[in-house]
């Protein structure tokens, strides 16, 4: 059995690994510090349980497991997830993950549970599982072999009549992205969104077609529209892709042969097309930095690195979470640290130094400056404040 573990902090994941390890040293165990990692992983691994993080740089655990279900079916998720982060973890039982961990992770309910997901695998058919593999591999052939015919390649004497036969007439599908940086995690969002969209649509298969673009062809049931699914599939890569990208399509082929010659179409098209973007006005990309806010906001935490949780410019994500929250980021962070400082200082036992470093202060001096800048008075005079209310009282 293979086991994915997908947390960006190396503690986590390193703690984890040990604990199967120990138990299961007959486990396969592999690490992922961010998606991005993990998909190439599942695409290359056959991967039998995930373990991921709920809150991570660029996406959600949540949304990773949304994406992969329909290409990985079989794989049974777990979410590990902070006690602040609960209600992602209910949402995720909700959506067919199997079960949830919180932070921090015990080690005996972490193996009760890996005890349990291993017997419920155990119980399924080897059978089918073989049947899934054959699947699986003549897959990632059809699509191998259709992405170099598509590019005008020699298929060396393969057969494709089969393709053929089952696609009489069809339409290409092309997403084009623009990015710097290479892409493994936008093509499995492609790929993932694209082919359930073509099995509720009609029928069809997606390819990588290059390393900034994906191409699909589907075959659509006499009752369905393309414009329908194009709009749908629009939707969903702006919630889901962090990367500008283009969505061209083609009229209704009949001709294996002309493929070749359409891509290329589509390809010249695109140099006059504009770029679409992720729809960061939604509310979701500042929930999600709010929640990595409130989890960190005792750390060394920046601008930029909240911003590339979400995948988002610094500058404009700084606007965006300003005119969401009505607050500045660093006054958002400010505000946090104060208001969890007034509670520890209820707390007679700890000392001003304790306090300032819980709230991500190092400096004593800096942390009582911030706080009497913020409430008129001193830590100190504040703390004497509240116990002579209490004795009032």
């Amino acid at each position: 059995m293979n086991i994915l573990i997908v947390d960006d902090e190396s503690v986590i994941r390193e703690g984890i690994k040990r604990t199967i390890h120990n138990a299961y040293p007959q486990y396969g165990i592999y690490l992922a510090a961010n998606p991005d990692e993990a998909v190439q992983l599942l695409r290359s691994r056959p991967i039998d349980i995930v373990l991921t993080d709920i809150l991570m740089p660029g996406m959600t655990g949540l949304e990773l497991m949304q994406l992969s279900k329909a290409s990985y079916p079989h794989i049974k998720w777990v979410i590990i997830s902070a006690y602040s982060e609960f209600a992602y973890a209910k949402e995720a039982v909700r959506l067919g993950a199997m079960d949830y961990l919180l932070k921090p992770i015990g080690k005996e309910m972490l193996l009760e549970m890996i005890a349990k997901l291993e017997h419920k695998i155990g119980s399924e058919v080897e059978i089918e599982q073989g049947s899934k593999l054959l699947k699986t591999n003549l897959k990632f052939l059809r699509e191998a072999v259709f992405q170099r015919w598509a590019s005008g390649m020699d298929i060396g004497g393969m057969d494709i009549d089969s393709i053929i036969a089952n696609h009489p007439r069809f339409q290409l599908i092309m997403v084009k992205m623009e990015s710097d940086k290479i892409v493994h995690l936008e093509h499995f969002i492609i790929d993932n969104v694209l082919t359930e969209l073509m099995s509720k649509y009609g029928k069809g298969f997606v390819t990588s077609f290059d390393t900034k673009s994906v191409l699909g062809l589907i075959t659509m049931s006499e009752e369905a529209c393309i414009k329908d699914m194009l709009e749908q599939f629009r939707i969903h890569l702006k919630k889901y892709l962090r990367v500008p990208f283009q969505i061209l399509h083609s009229e209704q082929l009949i001709d294996f042969k002309a493929i070749p010659k359409e891509v290329q179409r589509m390809h010249q098209d695109s140099i006059s097309q504009e770029f679409e973007y992720y729809a960061t006005g939604g509310n979701q990309v500042i929930e999600v930095a709010q929640q990595y806010i409130k989890n960190y906001y005792n750390t060394d935490l920046t601008l930029e690195k909240v911003a590339s949780i979400v995948y988002l410019n610094p500058v404009y994500f700084s606007q965006v979470f300003k005119q969401k929250t009505g607050y500045g980021f660093k006054e958002y962070v400010i505000h946090l640290r104060m208001e969890q400082a007034k509670q520890l200082l209820l707390n007679p036992q700890l000392k001003l130094v304790d306090i300032s470093e819980r709230i991500g202060y190092q400096d004593v001096k800096h942390f009582t400056q911030v706080f009497r800048k913020r409430f008129n008075v001193t830590p100190t005079e504040y703390r004497l404040g509240q116990r002579a209310e209490v004795r009032t009282v």
